[in-house]
C-alpha cells in the first residue's frame, strides 16, 4: 500500500477529486476535508486552517477567494463552514499534523498534483518557515519600540547583541561563517527550528525589559546578550547542535515565489474553461 493508497475519503467518495463541487470554480467544504486528513473534530483541524488562512494573508493571496465562509444544511441540521480552493485544501493539509497518515499522504498528494511544489522546495517544514519569518517581524518590529522606549538609541547594538549571546559570535561573523551575503537577512535561510528558537528569544528579551524596568543603551545590551545565551544553551542541551553550527535551509524568497506560483498553477486546474465561439476551435 502507498502513501496515496490510504488517501480517500470513504467507501462512495474515494478520493479528493471525488468530494469536490463546483459552482462555477471547482470547491471543497473544510468540514468534509477535516474527515477526509483523519481529523474527528473541528477545534483541533480549525488551527491548521487558521494557519492555512495565515499564510495566504502572508503572501498577499486572497484570504475570501480562497476561503470563502458559508453556512450549509446537513442531516444534523445547519453548520458553519468553509468552501476551500485547492490551493486551500494544499496550505491546511501543508500545515496540518503529519502525525496522521492521511495529512502526510495529503501533502505527498498535493506535492505530486503540481511540479512547480516539488521545484520550490514546497513541504510543511517550509510552509511553517514562511509563518515563523513573518512572526519575527512583527516581533522585532514590537521589540524595537519597547527598546527605544527603554533608552537605546542605536538599535543595531541591541539587536547584534542578541544574535551574539545566542551564537557566540556578533551577525556579520556568524552570515560570513554561514556563507550568507551580507545584503542579505541570515533570517531568509534559516531552518524552521532556528526561526523558531530566534523568535523565543525575542519574545523573552521583550518580556524581560518589560519584567525588570531596564533603561539605558548598554544596560538593555546586556539584556538581550544575556537571553540570547540562555537560548543556546538550551539549545545545546535539547539537541545537542550549537546554533551556529545549523545547516542553512533553502532560500524563503523561493519557497514563497513557489507558493505563489503553485496558487496560480492550482487555479488553472478549476478555473472554468471558456466556451469556444461558433466557428473557432482551441
Amino acid at each position: 500500500m502507498t502513501d496515496l493508497d490510504i488517501f480517500h475519503f470513504d467507501e462512495t467518495r474515494e478520493n479528493f477529486e471525488d468530494f469536490g463541487q463546483s459552482n462555477g470554480e471547482r470547491f471543497w467544504y473544510a468540514r468534509e476535508l477535516m474527515t477526509w486528513l483523519g481529523y474527528e473534530d473541528w477545534n483541533s483541524f480549525s488551527k491548521a486552517v487558521n494557519r492555512a488562512i495565515g499564510t495566504c494573508t502572508t503572501l498577499n493571496i486572497s484570504v475570501a477567494e480562497n476561503f470563502i465562509q458559508c453556512e450549509r444544511e446537513t442531516h444534523d441540521g445547519k453548520i458553519n463552514d468553509y468552501k476551500l480552493s485547492r490551493f486551500a485544501c494544499c496550505l491546511i493539509a501543508l500545515n496540518g499534523d503529519v502525525k496522521k497518515p492521511k495529512v502526510a499522504a495529503a501533502q505527498a498528494y498535493f506535492v505530486s498534483l503540481a511540479e512547480v511544489l516539488r521545484k520550490y522546495f514546497l513541504n510543511a517544514n517550509n510552509v511553517d518557515r514562511v509563518m515563523i519569518r513573518e512572526e519575527i517581524t512583527e516581533r522585532e518590529v514590537t521589540l524595537s519600540g519597547v527598546a527605544k522606549g527603554a533608552g537605546v538609541t542605536v538599535y543595531p547594538f541591541f539587536q547584534n547583541a542578541g544574535y551574539r549571546g545566542m551564537y557566540n559570535m556578533d551577525y556579520r561573523t556568524l552570515k560570513e561563517r554561514k556563507g550568507i551575503d551580507q545584503n542579505r537577512s541570515l533570517l531568509d535561510f534559516m531552518r524552521k527550528d532556528e526561526l523558531a528558537a530566534n523568535l523565543f528569544r525575542l519574545t523573552l528579551t521583550e518580556g524581560r525589559i518589560k519584567k525588570d524596568g531596564t533603561r539605558g543603551q548598554y544596560p538593555l545590551e546586556q539584556v538581550a546578550e544575556e537571553v540570547g545565551r540562555r537560548v543556546r544553551t538550551t539549545m545545546i542541551e535539547e539537541t545537542g547542535l550549537r546554533p551556529e553550527n545549523i545547516p542553512i535551509a533553502e532560500d524563503i524568497t523561493l519557497v514563497k515565489r513557489g507558493l505563489k506560483k503553485a496558487h496560480k498553477e492550482m487555479r488553472k486546474i478549476d478555473r472554468p474553461k471558456r466556451k469556444a465561439l461558433p466557428g473557432k476551435s482551441d
